[in-house]
């Protein structure tokens, strides 16, 4: 397989010599600013490894600097001292994790503290499956690129010498700073880091297993690990103090802070050393043949070629024309973010951790299991996404998420490794599995799926793992204030309710197709609980007490720089009110009518009430096009928020690209159509950024949207649009939507 993709790649390459690629237009640096929390590192579209240059310390080498308020990124573009190239790591989110594994090349005499060892760096470069920075110390170029399963770095040292390569299993993104290392032979070594905490949640650790392999025996190789402190040390506090280097001692090492050593007494001028890394979740048997099968060799030009082949044919998927290249390059990076998580989990073996078990699964040969689902993220549009693009994707991820619950007993809501972090609120699952069965995806097991659903609905609170306030959310309609968050984030009463509300419109929707007529109809009823939390007084969505009076005093701005407020999760009262997506039009009877809906929406975004960034409010644009004659609002709003937020530059994604859910919003706005309301199979439809776009659907066939000059009104099959939100059907059935 692997040698059919260099091929093919090498004949993409022909064929494309002169013509437009895809690639050209994804710029990975774009959300590595403004707490983005991207990295432009090398990696293949949902694979499981990732290689990104780690530059978490900043001028003051003394304290953890990264932009000096955000740790869960391993690359911030302000930052330029770099301390090695971590492996397998996150994207987008807003908890630090995984980043860890670093191997680092260095010259000069041996020094093991990353303080010392670091360097300033020039000449970055990175694309898809591809990065590249020049070291100052000592002129290096370290370039990286990596399979789904392996990675390979390439590290050119231009004046020869005295060098070394270094691997630091202590320093890295995880909370945790335990590992073990074993020397193999003179250039293999294997060994486990440990992760997890992620969000700080201390139960939650996993093991990550590796094999690494160097292209050139050593001169010598060693160990290191940082000293306990003690009191009578007087050297301690010099940094050479800190860590104890071990030359003598060749068999493994654990603990916390270690590492090992691969040192070159005499390099040429302009030699290269090349560096394997192989991941497993299971063991570093799996590790090994991971590693052994997806590269034979040290050849860093081959796994580059089909890392680019993979992100050229995923990103084709969609072609555009018309418009600047900035917004083509808005577009497609955007589109690559959406394609980073969920990754895929299992070995080449097949084999994989199972869910909150500590046992190991195989899974079905020709599928995946996948993991990092952040849904409170992305069953808002990432999911939509897949199941427009990549179908067979999407069912294995669903496939996925009832496994863990066949594994475990309850579905995920935020799942990292076989590991629930209970991050954020809500039940996301329901939706996101519900929207990929209603627009026709049914290679899955439903009927355990919807089990699953039911158990999370009706389960007391006590021993309830997906919703721990369902008893109040049962018995009154909603979360009262003083329930407070199984991810220690506090009393999120109203965004939990709201988040329940989206859930059960989902699942009367599930139930009504599977022919559950009584469950229909009773979570149908428990959706429509918002109406408790809505106050004529503040004129938005308000946290209430158990006997139903409402939090006084009241500010529905507060919360709105994420500062705690009581009844909602990082956001304001402005940034929840209108999250009612499944019941908008009685919503707006309750407010008043249409137009004080309207006006009242509108204020939020004139006012700056909105946040582009935040998760419930992203559809706010769209609820303009619910009514008659207020489409109009719609399309102003989306292309300001285009314009304003999303660009060629580090800070282009309004704050964390949360697992590709920001990006896909854009994916989904510049095409000009929109999912709404997750598990409801239906889009709106805005204007599109570009004069021509040809969308390949998962079954082969073209949807085409084209925006001519001065458009204002949009056509389907050559019938004007009356009503801007359409069915599922309508969009992959028509095929051609015209903007004219």
């Amino acid at each position: 397989m692997h040698r059919t993709l260099v091929a093919a790649a090498l004949l993409l390459m022909s064929l494309t010599a002169h013509a437009e690629r895809v690639t050209d237009y994804v710029n990975p640096f774009i959300g590595t600013s403004n707490f983005g929390a991207c990295n432009p590192g090398a990696v293949v579209p949902n694979g499981l490894m990732s290689v990104s240059p780690f530059n978490v310390m900043g001028s003051d080498l003394n304290v953890w600097d990264k932009d000096s308020r955000w740790w869960s990124t391993p690359y911030v573009e302000e930052n330029r001292w770099f301390t090695g190239f971590s492996h397998v790591n996150l994207s987008g989110v807003g908890c630090p994790d995984l980043g860890s594994v670093l191997t680092m090349p260095v010259t000069g005499s041996l020094q093991v503290d990353y303080r010392l060892y670091g360097s300033e760096y020039t000449a970055e470069t990175a694309r898809p499956g591809y990065y590249a920075l020049t070291l100052l110390n000592g002129g290096i170029v370290a370039e990286a690129t990596a399979t789904l399963r392996s990675s390979i770095e390439r590290y050119t040292y231009p004046d020869g010498g005295e060098a070394h390569v270094l691997v630091n299993l202590g320093h890295g993104l995880t909370n945790e700073t335990g590992a073990s290392v074993r020397k193999v032979s003179d250039t293999e070594i294997e060994g486990m880091k440990l992760m997890g905490t992620f969000c700080y949640n201390p139960q939650k650790v996993f093991p990550m297993y590796f094999v690494i392999r160097v292209s050139k025996a050593p001169s010598s190789t060693g160990f290191w690990k940082k000293q306990r402190q003690l009191k009578a040390q007087a050297a301690w506090d010099s940094f050479s103090g800190k860590y104890k280097v071990y030359t003598e001692y060749s068999r493994e090492m654990a603990g916390d802070d270690i590492g090992y050593i691969f040192s070159y007494d005499s390099l040429e001028a302009g030699e290269q050393i090349l560096v394997q890394v192989g991941v497993s979740f299971v063991s570093t048997e799996n590790a090994r043949q991971n590693l052994d099968e997806e590269q034979q060799g040290f050849d860093f030009e081959k796994v580059r070629a089909s890392a680019e082949t993979l992100w050229e044919r995923d990103l084709s998927r969609i072609r555009i024309s018309g418009g600047s290249d900035e917004r083509k390059t808005v577009f497609y990076t955007a589109l690559y973010h959406t394609l980073l998580h969920p990754n895929i989990l299992e070995d080449v073996n097949g084999e994989y951790p199972l869910m909150e078990t500590g046992g190991t699964g195989r899974v079905e040969k020709g599928r995946h299991r996948y993991t990092v689902f952040s849904l409170w993220d992305t069953y808002r549009n990432v999911h939509q996404l897949m199941t427009l693009l990549f179908p067979e994707r999407q069912t294995d991820m669903v496939r996925s998420t009832i496994d863990m619950y066949r594994e475990w007993g309850w579905m995920p809501k935020w799942e990292l490794f076989g590991r629930e972090t209970f991050t954020m609120e809500g039940d996301p699952i329901i939706p996101m599995i519900t929207d990929t069965w209603l627009k026709g995806l049914r290679d899955f097991d439903i009927e355990t799926a919807y089990e699953a659903f039911i158990k999370s609905a009706g389960t007391a609170g006590a021993h309830n793992a997906m919703r721990p306030d369902n008893d109040p959310y049962k018995e009154l309609g909603y979360i009262p204030l003083g329930y407070f968050s199984a991810d220690f984030s506090g009393d999120n009463s109203v965004s939990h309710a709201l988040e329940y509300y989206v859930a059960d419109n989902a699942l009367s929707l599930l139930a009504e197709a599977l022919g559950h007529k009584e469950d229909a109809a009773l979570y149908r009823q428990r959706s429509l609980g918002y109406r408790h939390y809505y106050s004529k007084e503040s004129g938005t969505l308000r946290p209430i007490d158990k006997d139903g009076r409402f939090l006084t005093p009241f500010d529905p701005r507060q919360g709105e720089n994420f500062e705690p407020v009581p009844g909602f999760h990082e956001g304001s009262a402005w940034n929840y009110t209108f999250y009612v997506p499944h019941d908008v039009e009685a919503y707006a009877r309750l407010m008043g009518g249409t137009k004080a809906f309207n006006t009242k929406l509108r204020r939020v975004f004139d006012e700056g009430l909105f946040d582009p960034a935040n998760e419930p409010d992203i559809a706010y644009p769209y609820l303009f096009s619910r009514f008659r004659g207020y489409e109009k609002y719609t399309w102003h709003y989306v292309s300001d928020i285009l314009d304003k937020h999303f660009t060629t530059a580090p800070d282009g994604i309004p704050g964390n690209d949360d697992t590709g859910t920001m990006s896909a919003w854009a994916v989904f706005s510049m095409l000009g159509f929109y999912p709404d309301c997750p598990g409801e199979p239906y889009y709106t439809l805005t204007m599109p950024s570009f004069d021509k776009a040809e969308i390949t659907l998962g079954d082969g066939s073209v949807l085409t949207v084209t925006r001519g000059d001065g458009a204002s009104r949009a056509t389907i099959g050559g019938r004007t649009v009356k009503n801007y939100r359409i069915p599922h059907t309508t969009l992959v059935n028509t095929k051609y939507i015209n903007w004219k």
